[in-house]
């Protein structure tokens, strides 16, 4: 299968992703490591807190749809990075035992100004559990190869799609 590239992006639903089984076991894995915090390391005290009872980390729910989206299509795209994170919310906690889902959306492509050879792809990510309830809720922009530079207009933007902010 050819790598996708900025032109095979189109605003609109893009794809879901997994379902992912998150374990008691990766959460604390995840939290010794990275996010020492009591609601993640330890049931008990986790029952204490705002939480109310052991749930990943954020980090580690950012870090699982990373690696969810990776596999989905990130290493079959000729991705060239992301120049950061618009937003990020953390909804609802996540749970050993969530089976956690992707949903991708695309909101705006558009070419770099600065590098011919290069567009980005605005994405808005919704993760869910497996009752269809928000976990987190991410937006931000992809930086991808174009397939055709030389042949493209730097200044054209695809129908439909809004320029946001500086090009990065």
């Amino acid at each position: 299968m050819s790598k996708l590239h900025w032109e095979d992006f189109k605003v609109g639903f893009f794809g879901a992703f997994g379902p992912r089984l998150i374990t008691r076991e990766e959460i604390i894995a995840f939290a010794r490591e990275f996010d020492p915090q009591p609601m993640h390391l330890d049931e008990e005290a986790a029952r204490r807190t705002m939480l109310g009872g052991l749930a990943a980390s954020g980090w580690h729910t950012c870090s699982l749809l990373m690696r969810m989206i990776a596999d989905g299509f990130v290493l079959n795209s000729a991705s060239m990075g992301a120049p950061g994170v618009d937003e990020v919310k953390w909804l609802k906690p996540v749970r050993p035992g969530d089976r956690l889902t992707v949903r991708a959306t695309i909101t705006e492509t558009r070419p770099s100004k600065s590098r011919p050879e290069a567009g980005f792809v605005r994405f808005v990510y919704e993760m869910v559990n497996q009752n269809g309830e928000p976990v987190l809720w991410l937006e931000t922009a992809h930086m991808v190869a174009r397939r055709h530079p030389a042949n493209a207009p730097a200044s054209v933007t695809p129908e439909g799609a809004t320029a946001h902010g500086a090009d990065r």
